[in-house]
C-alpha cells in the first residue's frame, strides 16, 4: 500500500460540556434541580443565592439605630435587643433568655413539626403492637409472628394456614395443625375486623361474626357470604331468594348490611407517605386572558460572588488564580444553563395553554388532539427537546395540577372531517357511565353509538380499551339490580 494524504471537508456535532450541562439541567424535574442547585452552590465558590437588596438596605439603616437605644429595651417578641456584657452573679443564660426560645416555638409549628416527622403506620406494626400487648406463650407467639408476617397489605392471608403449619414444623418440636388453627383464630379476632381471612368469602364471614347477634339479617347475610357469594357478584336475585327463603324487600335489607362490610379491612390502616407535586409554571385568568407565569420558588436566584469574582487578576498565572477563573467561568455556564432551562420551559407552557385553552375553559372534553411535533415546529426546537420539556414538568391550572404531557394526545376522526382527542373521549365515556342507569347500564356498543350521534366515530373494541385504562368494569358487572 502507499501512503498518502487527503483533505476532506466535514460537519461534525460535538456535544460539549456546555451543552450536556444544559440538557442536563433541562430534562431534569423540580426536586432534582434543587439538589443540583444545592450541589453547586456547596462545590463551586464563584456562584450565591442572590438576595434582595431592598432587604439589605434596611438592615444597614437600621443597625446605627439599635446601637444608639438602650440595651435593656425590647423587641414586641419579649427579647432583648442586645446581649449584656455581665451578669448578675445569682443568675444564669437560661433565666435571662429563656423567653427567647419560647418565643421562636408557636404551638402551630410544633404541630406541623410533628407531623412532618411522625412514623408512618403499617399494618403490620398495628398487627404487632396487638400481639405484644395480648398474653402468648413463647411457643404460641412464634406460631402468631409466621401468621403476621404472611399477612398482606390488603388484611389477607398470602400462604394458606397449611403452608405456614409446613413452614413451622421446622422450628417447632411436636407441632399439630390444631395449634396454627387455634393461633389463628386468635389472630382474625384482630383490629381490624376481618384481618388474617383466606379469601373474601371468609373476611366478610368474620366480620359479620364479630356484629351483635342482635344485628338484623345477621344470620343471612353470614348464609350469603359463606354459601352464595357467586351469585350476589352475578346479581341472581331470583336464585338468592328462593335459596334463602325471603321476599325481595328482606333480600335488599340483607344486601345492604353486606355493602357495609370492607373486603379490604388492611388497606385503611396502611398508610403510605404523601407525595407532593411542586408546579414549574403558574397558568391564570387575567382580564379574559390566558396569563403563563414560572414558578419563583422553584429554584432561588443564583448570581456571581462579588467579592471572589473581584481577586482575580487576568495576568496572574498562579495555580489559585486558575482554579478561581475555572470556578467562574463553571458558574457563568450554570446560571445560563438555567435561565436557559426557564426561557425553554415557559415558551413550551405558553404555546401548550395556547392550544389547549378550551380545556381550561370547559374541562377534558373540551381537550384537543396534539402532539409533540406540533409544539416543536411553532417553536423551532427538536422534538426530543419538547420530550425533555415535558417530562416531569407540572402546570398548575383552575382545572388542577397535570403533567405536560397530559397536555399531549392522539386524535380520532370525527364525520365534519376534524379531529377529536382520545383524552376527550375518555371523559365522555366517564360521563355516560357516571349517569347511566345501574339496573340497564350501557354496553360499549351503546356508548359507540352515543359517540357516534355526537359526530365522533370510534369503534366498539376502542371504547373497550379506554374504559379498560380508565378501570371501568363491563356492563355485566356494573349492573346493580340488587
Amino acid at each position: 500500500m502507499k501512503q498518502s494524504l487527503h483533505l476532506r471537508l466535514g460537519q461534525q456535532l460535538t456535544m460539549t460540556p456546555q451543552l450536556q450541562q444544559a440538557i442536563k439541567l433541562l430534562q431534569m424535574s423540580t426536586l432534582d434541580l434543587q439538589q443540583e442547585i444545592q450541589q453547586a452552590l456547596e462545590s463551586n465558590m464563584m456562584l450565591e443565592i442572590s438576595e434582595d437588596e431592598n432587604t439589605i438596605v434596611q438592615v444597614a439603616d437600621a443597625a446605627p439605630e439599635k446601637k444608639i437605644e438602650n440595651s435593656d429595651t425590647h423587641t414586641s417578641e419579649g427579647s432583648q435587643t442586645d446581649i449584656p456584657e455581665e451578669l448578675p452573679i445569682d443568675s444564669s443564660w437560661d433565666d435571662i433568655y429563656e423567653s427567647v426560645m419560647e418565643s421562636g416555638n408557636s404551638s402551630s409549628e410544633a404541630i406541623e413539626f410533628e407531623t412532618q416527622r411522625c412514623k408512618t403506620s403499617t399494618l403490620l406494626d398495628h398487627l404487632l403492637w396487638q400481639l405484644e400487648i395480648s398474653r402468648f406463650s413463647e411457643r404460641d407467639h412464634a406460631i402468631a409472628m409466621a401468621i403476621i408476617d404472611a399477612i398482606n397489605e390488603n388484611g389477607y392471608l398470602s400462604s394458606s394456614p397449611e403452608e405456614i403449619f409446613q413452614g413451622l414444623q421446622n422450628q417447632l418440636d411436636d407441632l399439630d395443625f390444631d395449634e396454627v388453627n387455634a393461633i389463628l383464630h386468635r389472630i382474625q379476632h384482630f383490629d381490624p375486623s376481618g384481618i388474617a381471612a383466606i379469601d373474601l368469602s371468609d373476611c366478610l364471614r368474620l366480620q359479620l361474626q364479630q356484629l351483635p347477634e342482635s344485628t338484623p339479617y345477621r344470620q343471612e347475610a353470614l348464609a350469603v357470604v359463606s354459601h352464595y357469594l357467586k351469585l350476589l357478584a352475578t346479581h341472581e336475585q331470583e336464585k338468592l331468594m328462593r335459596r334463602l327463603g325471603v321476599t325481595e324487600w328482606q333480600l335488599d335489607e340483607i344486601v345492604a348490611l353486606i355493602r357495609t362490610l370492607d373486603p379490604k379491612p388492611g388497606a385503611k390502616i396502611q398508610d403510605s407517605d404523601s407525595e407532593y407535586v411542586i408546579p414549574d409554571v403558574y397558568v391564570t385568568k387575567q382580564n379574559d386572558k390566558w396569563q403563563v407565569n414560572l414558578n419563583p420558588d422553584i429554584a432561588p436566584k443564583l448570581r456571581i460572588n462579588p467579592f471572589y469574582s473581584a481577586l482575580i487578576k487576568r495576568a496572574d498565572n498562579s495555580k489559585d488564580n486558575a482554579c478561581m477563573k475555572d470556578h467562574l467561568q463553571e458558574a457563568k455556564w450554570f446560571i445560563k444553563s438555567l435561565h436557559s432551562r426557564n426561557d425553554t420551559l415557559l415558551r413550551v407552557a405558553r404555546s401548550i395553554v395556547e392550544k389547549q385553552t378550551a380545556f381550561l375553559e370547559h374541562g377534558s372534553i373540551a381537550m384537543k388532539p396534539m402532539v409533540l411535533r406540533d409544539i416543536a415546529e411553532e417553536l423551532e426546537l427538536h422534538e426530543s427537546t419538547i420530550s425533555r420539556v415535558t417530562t416531569q414538568k407540572f402546570m398548575h391550572t383552575p382545572n388542577g395540577i397535570f403533567e405536560f404531557k397530559y397536555f399531549f394526545s392522539s386524535h380520532v376522526s370525527t364525520e365534519e372531517g376534524g379531529e377529536c382527542s382520545s383524552i376527550a373521549i375518555r371523559a365522555f365515556i366517564k360521563e355516560l357511565i357516571g349517569n347511566e342507569n345501574l339496573a340497564r347500564p350501557l354496553s360499549d356498543k351503546k356508548i359507540a353509538d352515543f359517540l357516534q350521534a355526537k359526530g365522533i366515530n370510534v369503534a366498539r373494541r376502542t371504547i373497550a380499551k379506554y374504559r379498560e385504562a380508565m378501570s371501568i368494569s363491563s356492563s355485566s358487572q356494573r349492573k346493580r339490580i340488587l
